[in-house]
Formats: C-alpha cells, structure tokens, sequence
C-alpha cells in the first residue's frame, strides 16, 4: 500500500549525531575528489578529451571531478537514442514508471548524507541549505510518482446517453532538461522526474557548474534499473552546442530553469519549426526574480527583519525566490534598518563544509565578478550599510553579505536580477505605494508581506502580483504540495512545480469517444 504524501523533514544539525554524520559524509565525497566522468547515452559511456572541470567554491584549487563534454554530434545522438527508447517506455504502465520513482526517493533517503555533502562541496550549500535541497528532491519523486498514478485513473466526465468518453493523459516525446546550478538536485530532480513518470525519455545537460551532483543522480538512476535510454547524461557546453538541443526536430520538449536572457532565447528558437518537426514544442521556463518583502508599520518589525535576512542571505542570495528588496514603511525605516543590519553582521561566514556557517561562498569566479560590480554600483545609488567587501578564505569567492540602504525603487539594484547577497532597502509612504514599488519591475515571481492589518493582506492577495506571495513569512522556501511554484511576467511560464498542475506540461490529453 503506498501512503499518502507527505513532505520529507530536515534534518536537525543542533543534534550532534547529525553533524557527525555529514562530517564523515563530506570526508567521504573529498576522497572522491579528482576523478573523470563519461558521457552517457543510452546506457554507453562515452570519453572526450575535451573536459568540464567542477571546481570547490569555497577552495577553487580543489577539483571535484571532471566530465567528458558532449559535441553537436553526440548531443544528436542523444536525442535520436531517446526517440527510439520513448516508443516503449511511453507505453510502461503508469504504476510502474511510478514505482521506479518511488524506489528512487527511498535510495536518495538512504543517501542523504552524501548527497547534501557533493552540495556542500560542489556549490556552497551550508548544512542546512544542502539538507534543504536534498530533502525537496525526495519531495518530488514522492509527490509526482503519486499525481502520475492520480493521472493514470478515470478522470471525471460529464456522462453523456449512449456513449462511453474516456480522457487519458499520454507522454509527448524527448524532454530536455536544462536545470540551474543553485538548486543542483531538487530542481534538476523535480524536472526530470516529471517528465520521466509521466513517460517520456529525457536528454539532461547539467549545468556546467555543478555537474557531479547530476552525475550522483544518475547513478542513482542506475541503481533502480530504469532502461538504458530513457535518460540520457549529456554535459556540454550551452554556448556552443546548447542550440541544438533545442532546436533538434525530435526534442518535443524543454524544461529549463535559470536565466530570464536563456530562458527567452530558449523560447525563441523553439518556436521556430525546424525540418522533419511535427509538433509545437512546449517550453517549461522558470528564470529570474527580482523580490521584495514589503512591511507596514503595524506588524512585529523583528520577525519581519528575521525573516528578510533569511530570505536574502539563505544561500548567499542565490535563489530565484530571494528577497532583494525590502521595502519599509517610511516611519518604521530606522528602527527595521538597525535590526536588518545586526542580523546580517550575525551570520557566520567561512567554509561550508564545517558546521555552524550560516553563509558561504558564490558559486563561481563569474559570479563572484558580476556581484562585486553590482556592489560597485550600489554605492552610488544608495548606502552601503554592512558589507560591500570581499572575505579573503582559501582563495574562495567570498563576498560579505551586503545591505544597502535608501534605494530609489527605479534605481539598477532595485530592477536588475543579481543574484547574490545584496539587498536594497527602499523607503514607502505608506502601505499602497509599497505594493506599487513590490510590482514595478518586469518580473512576478515570489513576495512577502508583514502587517498585522487585515485590510492590508486582503488587499496584498489581490494586488500584489506574483506567483508566490508570502503573508507574515520568508519569501523562500516553498514546499512541495504546500506552495507549488513558478512566476509571472519575466519571471516564466507560472509552472507551479510541485503542485497538482505540473505533470500536465508534461503529457498530452486524449478523448476516446465511443457510441453504441
């Protein structure tokens, strides 16, 4: 009997036994350090001389592993091996796919140790941040191994004399996978387990950041048996040969989630109809926020301030959800802007791969680059508060978590994306000039609200407009089957991962109509 969802629970680091055990995790993963991968296409492993080298953040001198990088030619015959394979295991019986799933939740529960230590390691990740991203990996196989056998029962029709009408939902083809480097596991999981549950094949490029953890996750998918061919591990480089999956006449989907300029690109070549194409390619795009946490002056300004800090800094702000704005009702701006910034001069920064830090590296030298220009920039926009400062630590890309106050709402740091530990305060008159600031950039995806006004939320529900508003709470952290997840505007196509809905972009409805 299989029991009803229920999300799977992070795990308490203030239990020395815990600690423990991700400590001899990470000595285990370092002990693996250095080694080369292959690509892999229908169950073939295949070596190039050409090599992705995944680096440590926090120590860049340390190699995590290096992956054969897939050309044009191997990516086709990625793509053709996943056509031919999608003819039988798109007619596997729903409970089945689900099952191999389901098998594959409980071996990642197994090794959640390890898994969270190749995030430390590979990314940044604190414990809990690491812990948090395997646990929502967990969450998606479980949650959509059961939707899928959900889908795969009679659905509901209005009964109509003299004939039997029948809805079923089939698999549409190839999938690409694109996933991110910031949630490495959940999202990459979550995406590939959509499409596979629900029958299609998938080609998945890893991002070219944290390759290994793909890598530990198709092991996994090794380890459960899942037929050579219905995935397909295919690193390569998105500038050079990343088109081609994309535009390739048999990829009949692409589920993709990082930037807003990839994410549109994407959606401008698959709308192009290439030779030999018999169908509309569907695009699952989640790409950028620019986020705010707006707080009224009737609400309790330290959960609000607890809350902002852990939604800007959680992962040195490189989450799509992150708070970037705070944006503070003008009479309660110098009280919410002392306990802003002495929660931020609270976190402990250092390597993460030792317990207790709060903060740890950006995940690449690029992005260590472009933060520290935006930093650049925020000094002339605003005041730099705390932070604004590289941390000299094993010549990894530290950067200080940065607070920068009295930003005008249409300044670059309070439009512009940046994806690092750098938050704008902003001033409002009062509540409903806060709620315009919260929807004056181009993108919709999370928000928050703190008021103890009812009026204020109810008016918040309606006017605030983004994907995934948060009432009294952070901005981050949406769970699987609670908050289904995705943006409007810039921010994607508003897929609701993790929710009921989501299977759907991955399969085609069909009505067999039948009168006697």
């Amino acid at each position: 009997m299989i029991t009803c969802f229920a999300n799977e629970a992070f795990t308490d680091f203030n239990v020395a036994e815990n600690v423990n055990k991700m400590e001899l995790a990470i000595k285990l993963v370092k002990s693996q350090f250095g080694k080369t991968y292959p690509i892999i296409i229908g169950g073939k492993k295949i070596t190039t001389n050409d090599l992705l080298i995944s680096t440590n953040p926090s120590n860049p001198s340390e190699i995590i592993g290096k992956f054969s990088k897939a050309n044009v030619s191997q990516v086709n015959e990625a793509i053709e091996l996943a056509s031919q394979t999608f003819t039988t295991w798109s007619r596997v019986s729903a409970e089945i796919r689900s099952r191999y799933i389901l098998r594959l939740a409980n071996l990642m529960k197994e090794q959640k140790y390890e898994l969270s230590a190749y995030l430390i390691l590979e990314i940044g990740k604190s414990y809990a941040e690491a812990d948090g991203d395997v646990a929502e990996a967990i969450d998606f196989c479980e949650f959509y191994a059961r939707e899928m056998m959900r889908l795969a029962q009679m659905q509901p029709l209005i009964h109509y004399p003299g004939e039997e009408n029948q809805l079923t939902y089939e698999a549409l083809g190839v999938v690409c996978v694109i996933p991110p480097w910031n949630f490495p596991l959940a999202i990459l999981v979550g995406m590939t387990v959509a499409a596979i549950v629900s029958g299609n094949t998938v080609v998945l490029k890893p991002s070219s950041e944290t390759p290994m953890i793909a890598y530990k996750f198709f092991e996994l998918m090794e380890s459960i048996n899942l037929p050579n061919g219905v995935l397909n591990f295919v690193p390569c480089s998105g500038s050079e040969v990343g088109d081609n999956l994309i535009t390739h006449p048999k990829t009949r989907a692409i589920a993709f989630t990082g930037s807003k300029e990839v994410g549109l690109r994407i959606n401008h070549l698959a709308s192009s109809v290439s030779p030999g194409q018999k169908w509309i390619k569907r695009c699952v795009l989640e790409m950028g926020g620019k986020d705010s946490i707006v707080v009224d002056s009737n609400t309790d300004l330290n959960k609000a301030a607890t809350a902002i800090v852990a939604s800007a800094f959680g992962f040195q702000g490189q989450k799509c959800s992150a708070c970037s704005r705070a944006i503070i009702h003008e009479t309660v701006y110098a009280e919410m802007v002392k306990l802003i910034v002495e929660k931020t001069q609270n976190l402990k920064i250092g390597d993460v791969a030792k317990s207790g830090i709060d903060f740890g590296p950006v995940s690449s030298k690029s992005a260590y680059k472009s933060i520290l220009e935006y930093i650049e920039i925020a000094k002339s926009e605003g005041k730099i508060l705390t932070g604004g400062n590289i941390v000299k630590l094993n010549d990894g890309y530290f950067i200080e978590p940065t607070v920068v106050g009295d930003v005008d709402p249409l300044a670059r740091i309070s439009q512009e994306e940046i994806f690092g530990p750098v938050l704008a305060l902003v001033k409002a008159k009062n509540f409903f000039e806060a709620i315009d600031i919260a929807n004056n950039t181009e993108y919709g995806l999370t928000g928050g609200v703190f008021t103890n006004n009812r009026e204020y939320l109810e008016y918040a529900r309606v006017h605030f407009h983004v994907g995934n508003l948060y009432l009294n709470r952070k901005c981050t952290g949406a769970l699987v089957g609670v908050q289904p997840f995705g943006g409007f505007n810039m921010s994607g196509t508003d897929s609701k991962a993790g929710g009921r809905d989501y299977l759907l972009l991955f399969t085609q409805g069909k009505v067999v109509a039948e009168r006697f």
